[in-house]
């Protein structure tokens, strides 16, 4: 019975230690944060380096929190995970980072399948997919975020049924407050 449970601890460890850091998603801070896990079934296969959590899946690392279906997580020789998340839809929310001076955009999106490559630090939403930042809205059938240039691109389905967008890009830009205009000082 120790051994079992001793296998287990170990096994959970080796887990959390396996999963990604979301790095497209996340503020730099969050990289360093522990992850946190909870599913209904969780089941690892160490040869293929593989594991899998089923059943309404929450990840929580640093700011980052994901709803999940089902998320499938591989590590390569390097370390770099690979993770799938598959829902309908998945969702996640996270903090970016401050920039000039002001806190970080909070960030909100949604998809039926989300891939997140640790190793190429991107991250494609499929199906569906919507992200919000701020105020500001893009819809598509595939986005695709890369932390390391801070690109994205949307994209309506090529040669698909027309979907929840219609088989269009869709996009909500809010204008944006101009600066104060520094006022000269009275004399």
């Amino acid at each position: 019975m120790n051994f079992r449970m001793g296998l287990r601890s170990w096994t959970a460890a080796l887990l959390l230690g396996m999963l990604p850091a979301w790095p497209a998603l996340a503020e730099k801070a969050d990289k360093d944060k522990p992850t946190h896990i909870e599913a209904n079934r969780m089941s690892s296969d160490d040869a293929r380096r593989l594991s899998i959590f089923e059943g309404s899946v929450v990840l929580t690392k640093g700011t980052v929190v994901v709803h999940a279906d089902r998320i499938v997580v591989r590590q390569d020789a390097d370390g770099y995970q690979f993770a799938t998340a598959t829902g309908k839809p998945v969702r996640f929310r996270q903090k970016g980072d401050p920039k000039d001076g002001k806190e970080g955009l909070w960030t909100d999106g949604e998809a039926l399948r989300v891939e997140i490559d640790d190793r190429n630090e991107r991250v494609e939403l499929f199906e569906r997919a919507r992200v919000t930042r701020d105020q500001d809205v893009v819809n598509g059938d595939y986005i695709f975020l890369d932390q390391r240039t801070e690109f994205f691109s949307v994209s309506a389905a090529k040669g698909a049924a027309p979907s929840a967008t219609g088989g269009r890009v869709r996009a909500v830009i809010q204008p944006k407050a101009k600066p104060e205009a520094s006022t000269p000082p009275a004399r």
